[in-house]
């Protein structure tokens, strides 16, 4: 098949979660022998602020890490995007892409396309923010793909033809990675989400790091510095963005990580867990989390991993 995927970005990862998994998909796809052709906006918000914060070697990382994955720059609907349509076969449109562009896709499906063409969900804006939804017109599309049963139940609810389709680690960069020396106790990999997770962030890892004296690192983007500053009083160290295909190597030098989920996933959106979870599984690294509802039954508590109630 000719795959075309329309994302945010491939190519960076900042504060831009979604690159994650779109990743591991595009390599599984090619690995399976299907041509996939991957379009970003070109200067787009991911992109640029990681150039902006790393420079050029940010993208000479993930060239690296990531030898047979590229991406094609558009500003917009255009006739290249056309023509690339014309001869598709699947089309997968994310959910952080311009209304416009979004709508143009679905146009050109109705009256021209012979391909299936899918939305793709991987956000709590259908619950939280309704009305910014309600910009994408969904006309054209043959369903939508949501990272979970309480999202895929809401498109039907509006009509819609949808499936579930969680998230998940690729693999292949993913993976346990002994012999590695240990640089401390504790390590947390995650943005800091606008604060929607600042009160969680105390309960369970800045006040636990602080009483039980562990040495411990955090990683991600867009701490304010009053964050930073919390952070280190707690004896935390705080380093930053962390190249997502790096996460197993640093994970390999930590004894246990957290998984923290923001509070719209655990108030609006039970059982979809993001995505940081299923890396650190894959990982191999002892997993403790913070409280969230697994209503779908993805994991074993106790076996795959601790759940905290509450900080102590």
């Amino acid at each position: 098949m000719r795959v075309l995927m329309f994302y945010h970005s491939l190519v960076s990862d900042w504060n831009h979660g979604n690159a994650h998994f779109l990743r591991g998909i595009v390599t599984e796809l090619l690995s399976r022998g299907h041509e996939v052709a991957v379009f970003e906006p070109r200067d787009g918000w991911s992109a640029r602020n990681l150039l902006q914060e790393q420079g050029p070697s940010a993208l000479q990382k993930f060239a690296a890490a990531y030898p047979g994955l590229s991406s094609h720059q558009h500003r917009g609907y255009d006739d290249r995007i056309a023509q690339s349509l014309d001869a598709a076969d699947l089309v997968l449109v994310h959910e952080w892409n311009d209304p416009a562009l979004v709508g143009a896709i679905g146009a050109h499906r109705l009256q021209s396309g012979n391909y299936r063409l899918y939305f793709h969900d991987t956000h709590h804006r259908m619950v939280t923010a309704p009305e910014q939804m309600a910009a994408y017109d969904l006309t054209g599309y043959d369903g939508v793909l949501a990272y979970g049963e309480v999202l895929r139940k809401l498109y039907q609810a509006h009509g819609r033809k949808a499936w579930t389709w969680h998230e998940a680690a690729d693999t292949r960069v993913f993976r346990p990675l002994p012999g590695l020396p240990t640089q401390g106790d504790l390590v947390w990999i995650g943005n800091w989400a606008e604060g929607e997770r600042a009160a969680e962030l105390e309960e369970f890892l800045i006040g636990p790091c602080k009483r039980l004296q562990l040495k411990a690192s955090v990683y991600g983007v867009r701490y304010p510095e009053s964050a930073i500053k919390a952070l280190g009083e707690a004896g935390i160290t705080y380093r930053g963005w962390l190249p997502n295909f790096e996460v197993p190597q640093v994970f390999a030098q930590f004894r246990v990580t957290v998984h923290i989920p923001r509070r719209p996933y655990v108030k609006a959106l039970p059982g979809i867990p993001t995505i940081r979870p299923f890396e650190a599984l894959a990982c191999g690294i002892p997993l403790v989390c913070a409280p969230w509802n697994d209503v779908e039954g993805l994991f074993s508590p106790g076996s795959d991993f601790l759940k905290a109630k509450d900080g102590p």
